[in-house]
This record gives structure tokens, sequence and C-alpha cells, in this order.
């Protein structure tokens, strides 16, 4: 019973889940198809991928608005090497270097000048995504039509298509570093109390180096099943998507204020977005309405939540 009361939020956006799942499937009885399910959940690959990275940034105490800048500059210079006649296997390797190598500089910010993330990532968002508009201006770059067929492979005999195999490797991978391994300890403990970590011998910096640079290299990978997806990169690339990935994150219990958060809860916040957003579709409803409906779908979460932490206590 104790272990379960420690999980008061994950439970709370699992519950939604369920509620949200049954209302959906009496309105429309697609959602009672395993295929359709599986095949819409691919348009969530990024914010996924973005959203296992935004967990670990944020349960170290921190945030990482830039994560769908770095997206759109990685896809626009992957993008751009292709046309100058690069081989595109080879820019595709390089994009989640290159994703690390610009979460470095908001690393280096964070970590070794000691400056906020927030202000950090909000004016890296800023250069990146500049960055990508000056490579593509307002048009579009076609990627080889051989790789956009990527987000259509499939694992024999299963529902799974590529980027959904992708994304639950790194969810378990991430879970095991968060949960299981000494980093994740560390990244705990600095999220919990920086000081008292720095005082204790734990090297603050240089986890939150690992951290930024981590969320970027992941930004890098999601750009790649996006160019798969869409077919052409675009310096507006995933605009607005961070505050998808955040509202998932903190709607699935990890604090805001850093020392707490899962994995699961995280997915599972953004199956319930997904949810609703998609029965929402179904219905017709307007897309400001369905922003709406997110916001107090938070709003709900966190004070079922919070109050319920508070009965525990």
């Amino acid at each position: 019973m104790k272990k379960l009361r420690a999980f008061i939020p994950e439970l709370v956006a699992v519950g939604l889940l369920i509620i949200a799942f049954i209302v959906s499937a009496a309105r429309e009885p697609r959602f009672l198809d395993v295929a359709y399910l599986f095949d819409r959940s691919t348009l969530y690959t990024e914010t996924a991928l973005l959203a296992i990275a935004l967990t670990l940034v944020i349960v170290a105490g921190h945030i990482d608005l830039s994560c769908t800048a770095i997206l759109a500059l990685v896809g626009a210079i992957v993008t751009t090497l292709n046309s100058k006649g690069l081989p595109f296997g080879l820019c595709a390797a390089l994009a989640p270097v290159l994703g690390g190598l610009l979460g470095a500089i908001n690393g280096w910010l964070v970590a070794k000048r000691r400056l906020p993330s927030l202000v950090v990532t909000l004016g890296t968002m800023a250069l990146f995504r500049g960055g990508a508009q000056i490579l593509l201006g307002d048009h579009s770059l076609p990627v080889p039509e051989s790789f956009q067929h990527f987000e259509k492979l499939a694992i024999p005999r299963t529902y799974f298509h590529a980027p959904l195999f992708l994304t639950l490797g790194f969810a378990i991978a991430a879970g095991l570093l968060l949960h299981k391994a000494v980093f994740g300890r560390l990244v705990n403990a600095v999220g919990t109390n920086a000081e008292a970590a720095r005082y204790s011998g734990v090297p603050v910096p240089g986890v939150l180096m690992k951290l930024f640079i981590l969320s970027g290299a992941v930004a890098g990978i999601a750009s790649l099943t996006l160019l798969s997806r869409l077919g052409v990169a675009r310096f507006d690339h995933a605009r607005g998507l961070e505050l998808d990935a955040i509202t998932a994150v903190v709607l699935g219990g990890t604090s805001i204020f850093g020392g707490r958060g899962t994995i699961f809860g995280s997915l599972a916040a953004l199956m319930l977005i997904g949810v609703v957003q998609t029965g929402m579709g179904v219905a017709g409803v307007k897309a400001e309405n369905q922003v709406t409906a997110i916001g107090i779908l938070l709003l709900v979460a966190v004070l079922l939540a919070n109050v319920t932490s508070r009965k525990k206590r």
C-alpha cells in the first residue's frame, strides 16, 4: 500500500486515461481497433521522445525550452548537407551528434556559468530557431524518398511501426537510467537539493551537462522521425511542441521543482493527451477548444494529486 501511495500522481494520470478512453470508445468505435490506435500513436513519436528526455531534466530541477528548436535546426542542417551532395545516411547519423552539441551549449551555460535554465533555453530557443530559418528561409527542403519509408516500417506480425518501437526502447532505457542506475540517483539528488548534493560530493555540473547533451541528442533523433513522416524540413517544424511535452511530464506527476518523477507517468500522461485530442478531433471539436481542454485536464490532474498527497500525509 505504501508503494502505491508513492505513485499517486501517476495513478491519477492512469485513472483519467481509462476514463477518457472509455468515453472516446463509446463515441467512436475505432478506439477499439488496435491497428487504428497504434497508427495514431506514431503521430506522438516526437512528443514522446522529447517528454522522456525532459522528464530527466525536470527531475533535476531544470527545464529545456529549446528542444524543439534543436529539432528544427538539426533537420535543417541534415537536409542542407544532403542537398550539397553528402549521402543522407551519413547526414542522418550526424543528427544526434549535432543535437548533442547544441544541447552542450545549454549545458555549459547552465552547469558551468550557473545561469537559470529557463532563461538560457528561452534564449537558445530563439537562436536555434533563427538558425534554421537562416538555412531554409520560408521554403521546405525535401528528404530522399527512400528515407520516408522509415515511418512505415513495421515489425513483422505486430502493430509496432519503427518510430514507435524506437520510442519504446528509449523509454525503457531512460526508465532504467533514472530508476535503477547510480546516475538516476544523482539526478534525483540534484533536483531535491543541488547545494546539499554538491556538498555531498555529487558532481552537479557534470550531471547537468550530461542531461542537456542527452536532451539535445534526443531532439536530434526526433528530428529524423519527423523528417521521415513529413518528407520535408522546415524552420517551423515542431514549433510549440515543447509545451505539449512539458505538459505530459507535469501531468504525469513529475515535480516542476525537481526531485521526483517517473518515465511511466510521463508516457501515461502523453497517452491521456493523445486520447483526449483524438477523441475531440473525431467529435469535431475545434483546435482552440482542444487546447483549453488539455489545460483544464492538467489543472484537474495536479489538483487531484495534490489533494490526495495531503490526505496521505
